[in-house]
């Protein structure tokens, strides 16, 4: 399908946009080899069928992208992430969070931080571990 175009790939997400629950369950089949988890919306289903349609034709991400995603999804995170002088960033609530690690401590706003959890409960008024909340190991 690599070669069919634009034209083309359009038709096939306006196909699969117009499914009923039952076709986006056979062509599920087809795509993956095997059934849904149940559950699955129509919509939810579609969305997928599409993106791998698009993966498909126009082709995947990298095999870099999909190493690093993984690795985000696994929770681990390359280690310099945590050596004095990196930076880590966190949007939570429409505001983005800029930490910056230095030696003892991590800096916020001017203001220097034992842990990254204090600083993911000070952001949260919750308490969260503070290297996955900012997707570090």
């Amino acid at each position: 399908m690599s070669g069919d175009g634009p034209g083309k790939l359009e038709s096939l997400i306006a196909d699969i946009s117009a499914f009923d629950r039952a076709e986006c369950l056979n062509r599920w089949r087809e795509v993956f080899g095997r059934p849904p988890p149940k559950h699955l919306s129509p919509q939810f289903m579609k969305r997928v069928l599409i993106w791998e349609t698009q993966n498909e034709t126009l082709g995947g991400v990298s095999i870099k992208t999909t190493r690093r995603l993984n690795q985000i999804a696994s929770g681990k995170s390359h280690p310099a992430a945590t050596k004095p002088g990196s930076h880590l960033i966190r949007e939570w609530n429409g505001r983005t969070y800029q930490v910056e690690v230095v030696e003892g401590g991590y800096v916020m706003d001017g203001k220097t931080w034992p842990s990254l959890s204090a600083i993911a409960r000070h952001i949260t008024g919750a308490r969260w571990s503070g290297p996955r909340f900012f997707g570090v190991q």
